[in-house]
This record gives C-alpha cells, sequence and structure tokens, in this order.
C-alpha cells in the first residue's frame, strides 16, 4: 500500500508541529503550506522524519498555486485560524469562512478521501461573538460543499509549545493582582494538543466519518481554577480579582490597539460563554478516543521554566 498524502494548512502552530511529528513517524508524507518559508521552515522541518515533509510557500488564497497541490494530496488538514483580526487582510470572515469554502471546494473536485477542519468548540452560544459567527459560516460553508467533511472543535488545546499556559505563567509569575472575567466562572475542558493529534490520526487511519466531533479532556476546569492550579504549580501567589464587566471591556480596548493584544473585545464575548461539551454533538470519548491526559500533571512537565531557580532550583530536584 502506498504512502498517503497529507496536504496541511496552518502546520507551522501548536498543533502542526505535533501533527507533522505523529504522521511522519506513521509512514504518511505531509505538504505543509506557509506563507513565509524562510521564517517557518526550520520550525516545521525539525518536527518530520528525513524524507516524509515538503514545505511550499504560498498564499493560502493563491488559489491556483493551492490548486496544483491537491493533485497529490489524498488527505487535507485545516488549522488555520486567528483569534484576533488585524489590519492586513486577517480577518474572521476571511481566514474561517472564506478560505475553508475553497478549501472544500478543492477537496470534492479532487475527490480527497479526507477533510479535516478545525473549528472551536462553544460556538454555537457565542452568538455576540464575531470569532464564534465566522468559525460557524466556515463549518455551514464546509459541510456544504463537502458533505463527507469531519469538523473538530476543541476545547482549550494546551503543551509546552502553546500560547494558553506558558502566556497565563508568564503574567502570573510577573503580575501581584490577576484579573477574573465573568467572576473566573467560564468552565473548559482543557484537551492536550498529543491527545488532539491522536484523534485527528486515528480518524485519518480508521477513516472515522462524523461530520462534527467535539474534543475534550478528562477534566471541566473554570477559568479561575485553571489560574489557581498554575499558581500552585509555580509556586506563586496572587491575588485574584474579579473585574467588573464595564471595566473588562475598556481594558479590552485598550489591549486590543496593541499588535499582538491580551484581550480583544470579542473575546471577552466568548468568555461570557462555557467552552465544555454541548450535549448535541459526540466527543471524542463517544468515538473511543479518550483524552487521558491531565492538566496538572502535563503542565509540571514544563512549569519549571517559571518557577524561581527554574530548572535549577533545589524543589525541581527534590522532586525528580
Amino acid at each position: 500500500m502506498k504512502d498517503k498524502n497529507c496536504l496541511i494548512f496552518g502546520g507551522s502552530g501548536q498543533i502542526g508541529r505535533h501533527l507533522i511529528r505523529k504522521l511522519t513517524k506513521k509512514n504518511y508524507k505531509v505538504t505543509v503550506v506557509t506563507r513565509n518559508i524562510h521564517q517557518k521552515s526550520y520550525m516545521i522541518k525539525t518536527q518530520a522524519n528525513a524524507g516524509y515533509i515538503d514545505i511550499v510557500e504560498a498564499n493560502i488564497f493563491d488559489e491556483i498555486k493551492i490548486r496544483k497541490l491537491f493533485e497529490k494530496a489524498d488527505i487535507c488538514i485545516n488549522l488555520v485560524g486567528i483569534l484576533y483580526e488585524n489590519k492586513k487582510g486577517n480577518t474572521f470572515k476571511n481566514i474561517h469562512a472564506l478560505f475553508p469554502s475553497i478549501l472544500s471546494k478543492l477537496c470534492k473536485e479532487y475527490n480527497i478521501e479526507n477533510f479535516i477542519h478545525l473549528s472551536a468548540l462553544g460556538i454555537n452560544q457565542a452568538i455576540e461573538s464575531n470569532y464564534a459567527k465566522s468559525k460557524l459560516e466556515g463549518e455551514n460553508n464546509i459541510l456544504s460543499n463537502f458533505p463527507l467533511a469531519t469538523i473538530l472543535r476543541p476545547s482549550i488545546v494546551y503543551s509546552v509549545d502553546d500560547n494558553f499556559t506558558t502566556n497565563f505563567m508568564t503574567l502570573l509569575s510577573r503580575l501581584p493582582i490577576f484579573p477574573l472575567y465573568y467572576n473566573g466562572k467560564t468552565k473548559f475542558a482543557p484537551i492536550h494538543c498529543s491527545d488532539l493529534c491522536e484523534i485527528i490520526f486515528h480518524i485519518i487511519s480508521k477513516n472515522i466519518s462524523t461530520n462534527i466531533i467535539e474534543c475534550v479532556g478528562p477534566e471541566t476546569l473554570t477559568f479561575k481554577e485553571i489560574i489557581q492550579k498554575l499558581l500552585k504549580l509555580i509556586n506563586k501567589k496572587r491575588i485574584l480579582i474579579p473585574l467588573p464587566i464595564s471595566i473588562a471591556n475598556l481594558s479590552a480596548k485598550f489591549f486590543q490597539l496593541f499588535p499582538k493584544p491580551l484581550l480583544t473585545q470579542d473575546q471577552l464575548k466568548l468568555l461570557k460563554y462555557d467552552n465544555v461539551p454541548s450535549g448535541k454533538y459526540k466527543t471524542n470519548f463517544h468515538i473511543n478516543l479518550p483524552s487521558t491526559r491531565l492538566f496538572s500533571d502535563e503542565v509540571k512537565k514544563y512549569c519549571y521554566m517559571w518557577k524561581e531557580g527554574g530548572q535549577f532550583s533545589t524543589e525541581y530536584y527534590k522532586n525528580k
């Protein structure tokens, strides 16, 4: 049986890098599309087994160039997504709705075996958010164009490579006071990146067909509980202050003036809603792909970078 060819969009991010390692170890050939090969190629190439990866530089809206890549592809995986918009054309509409529509049409045209699209959990409820609206529009476009597609809706995805636990531990290690939005009661079901990639691999290898799968970890944690766990792991004590929504809105409005905002007004709208299984769709547990990694156990493996003394602290070696 010939090796399958996977065409991956968004392969330089946290999930993409983990997935490339997983797939190439299993003898899948991978083509990764990146918008800046000089900036991203070193990061991507080091993840793969030699001879199993090809990196192509292309604008994701260059349909002529993208079309040629589909000629050799068996599987297409879209991991492209943004958390905030900018003035360079990276709008929620373009990235989350228009681009998936283009890909799904090409998947149908070239008879692609599997099209896996990464969406987000909780978007049905967060109707006030432009991010959520664009994700839903993208899903609808995909299922209209390519009904056999599989859409994954993960909760928070974390690992040593993430921008979630690492950013929060950086802030918690420096700030004496930390704000809690909506009293820190928003619920999440964090899933480790390796578990999510295992789900993607099994969908590909076992040819699992389910339109929407909600991907969650084994625990449900409130935002406040997540922050408390991170504080405990890095041995810090901080004052956690519930922030009135009016002040939260003002701070978000200020932060979104920066090129890489810590918080935007749209993200604040998302935080209003729980990020847990809806009960309307199958989860990874329903298709016998349980996530087993516990949040604290996994973060403990890399949190020493935010502790006093870091990896060489006496406490770190006492607990080894």
